[in-house]
């Protein structure tokens, strides 16, 4: 159920948010390794690269929804740390409305243009096929994607992760589930690998509106919340859209990166989709932490207790970058036995070696993500999206110039070094902003956390123009 985080041990509140939290995006990135794992059991590797080859063009197109829901439950956090309901019921129904255009509009044109995109992507003749199916299924489930982002996060913009994360588990084990029963009983191939994770992603949005429904009357929409407010889909768009492109241009970076890996071949694709998903479990525990501090940040923020976000803040750094040097180690030296889950132990040398060089380039450099995540969505929980913008734009730039640039001298050393140098892009602007953002409000206000005096909303505006 819903938890106010503006009262209580920060600590406690950021680990027993996170905690529930981290497990969801396990469960949720099961249920994507399943995908793989399942067809390149029983299709092959080439359907397993062709999937990998379309996970950044997901991304991107997906991003931008999911960016732009977890922008607008931003909101939502600072109106119930105000204890604003009536503010919170109209924040519901206007995010509502901006998420089902958003749904109708990419559903549209992805199926429309399906082929077109694949071209551009540049990808591979043996891997065509199987991407076109798989993506096919995939975009006509945009709106069911969607619809369950936004409702989970309207939950955990309450303080509650845990109902997203029961809801999660139940859909990770349909999906595995139906991935047999698609792929093996009906022999849908891959598109019964897609039409699976759809299937489980409307079984979830289901729950989780009757759930909001049943249990949590505080987001029951009344009729006069429907009367449309421009002034407040120009609020829900200054914070809901800068959080989209964020996610947009860090995707553009990642297609960058496929299209490289797509004209290295399909061994570089196989090792680097393998490696990913290594990497990508590895990182949730980053960014669990980082996505509880947008929460964390927004409800303190409404609640004009700031004091609160810079003790919460340290006390998430400590323990992030202290996991980010444990699992980077564990990585740098297994890794590539996690890996040949996917591509097999018996898979050819020269994609073991490439698996090497991506955990050797990435997973060192950890503690500088964990950074990036916290100060990232710390920021946007106080509602300043310039910086985190500027600072994925700095992103998007490293990562693309590096792999078009490095990997032409370097081959796929260089593709995989480009993450790490967008980190370094990023991490500039982002530290700058944090420390110019406290520093500003921090003379407003008392340091111990204990102390939570009450100032106006003027005082507490953290936009990009008050920072010094």
């Amino acid at each position: 159920m819903k938890k106010d985080m503006t009262h209580g041990n920060p600590i406690k509140l950021i680990l027993g948010f996170t905690v529930p939290l981290l497990i969801g995006n396990l469960f949720q990135q099961l249920y994507n390794m399943a995908d793989a794992y399942i067809v390149s059991q029983t299709i092959g590797v080439t359907a397993f690269s062709a999937i990998g080859s379309t996970s950044s063009l997901q991304f991107l197109i997906l991003g931008l929804a999911i960016g732009i829901t977890a922008g607008l439950s931003v909101i939502t956090a600072q109106r119930f740390g105000r204890k604003d309901e009536k503010a919170l019921r109209k924040n519901l129904s206007t995010g509502l409305i901006i998420s089902l255009t958003i749904g109708i509009t990419l559903t549209f044109l992805t199926t429309t243009f399906t082929e077109e995109i694949l071209t551009i992507m540049k990808t591979p003749d043996e891997t065509y096929a199987y991407a076109y199916d798989y993506l096919n299924v995939m975009f006509r489930g945009i709106g069911a994607v969607i619809l369950f982002n936004y409702l989970a996060n309207l939950l955990r913009a309450l303080g509650d992760s845990k109902t997203p994360l029961y809801f999660l588990i139940v859909t990770s084990i349909l999906n595995i589930v139906l991935d047999y029963v698609y792929i093996l009983v009906f022999d849908l191939g891959i598109r019964g690998a897609a039409l699976a994770t759809i299937t489980a992603q409307i079984v979830s949005s289901i729950l989780t509106l009757w759930f909001i429904w049943k249990k949590v009357p505080l987001l029951r929409i009344h009729k006069e919340d429907w009367k449309l407010d421009k002034a407040e889909f120009k609020e829900h768009l200054r914070i809901g859209l800068p959080y989209g492109f964020q996610y947009s241009i860090i995707a553009i970076g990642s297609v960058a990166i496929t299209m490289t890996l797509n004209q290295l071949g399909a061994p570089a694709v196989a090792a680097f989709t393998a490696a990913q998903k290594i990497d990508a479990v590895a990182m949730l525990p980053l960014q669990s932490f980082g996505i509880t501090m947008s929460t964390y940040a927004a409800q303190n923020y409404g609640a004009r207790k700031l004091n609160r976000v810079w003790y919460g803040v340290d006390q998430a750094l400590k323990m992030s970058i202290g996991y980010s040097i444990v699992i980077g180690i564990v990585l740098m030296i297994w890794g590539r036995n996690f890996a040949t889950l996917f591509v097999g132990a018996d898979a050819p040398a020269e994609i073991l070696q490439m698996i090497q060089y991506y955990f050797l380039t990435n997973s060192s450099l950890y503690a500088v993500l964990s950074v990036l995540f916290i100060y990232r969505h710390t920021l946007q929980g106080l509602g300043n999206s310039l910086a985190p913008t500027v600072a994925g734009i700095g992103e998007l730039l490293a990562r693309v110039l590096a792999a078009g640039f490095l990997s032409v001298h370097l081959g796929f050393l260089g593709t995989v070094i480009a993450n790490p140098l967008a980190w370094f892009a990023a991490f500039v602007p982002l530290v700058w902003a944090y420390r110019a953002t406290k520093r500003d409000l921090s003379g407003r206000m008392a340091v111990s956390i204990e102390a939570e005096p009450e100032l106006t909303l003027d005082q507490l505006d953290p936009s990009p123009s008050k920072i010094k």
